[in-house]
């Protein structure tokens, strides 16, 4: 048997009212949203295929969104990934706080905390479909032209 059968979780979650961090998750919320969105406006502009925002907070603790884009080369996947990170340092004076696989350009990850981008190959987007993993998050309109 399991360690991890259905009697070591609780049937229904608790929800928490009058919390204090409240207002300030409005604000953080706001916060993140703009860098989402700022994030695909600079993949969009790069010519970036299929971008897509994902707010994952209400279904994850890893972070408020998730960007997704598609790059049809592996340097375009790079310039794409720059444009993003500059646009980001321009707009809200952030650098990311992880990259991942810049150096091989398949599928470059940029960790802003409250925000992950994600700028990969078609091949490397179609096989990790985070957009299906990720399912149950809502999918956040995203006019990208």
């Amino acid at each position: 048997m399991s360690d991890y059968s259905q009697e070591n979780f609780p049937l229904q979650s608790v929800a928490v009212t009058n919390s204090p961090f409240e207002a300030t998750q409005l604000d953080s919320d706001d916060a993140s949203t703009k860098l989402a969105r700022s994030a695909a406006e600079a993949a969009s502009e790069r010519k970036a295929g299929d971008v897509v925002l994902l707010r994952v907070a209400d279904v994850s603790y890893i972070a408020d969104y998730f960007v997704l884009a598609t790059g049809f080369s592996r340097v375009q996947v790079r310039a794409v990934a720059d444009a993003i990170e500059e646009k980001i340092k321009q707009d809200f004076h952030r650098a990311p706080l992880r990259i991942e696989g810049k150096a091989e350009g398949n599928w470059v990850l940029y960790d802003y905390g409250d925000v992950i981008v994600h700028v990969m190959m078609p091949k490397e987007r179609e096989f990790y479909n985070l957009e299906a993993f990720w399912g149950h998050a809502e999918r956040i309109e995203f006019n990208d032209r």
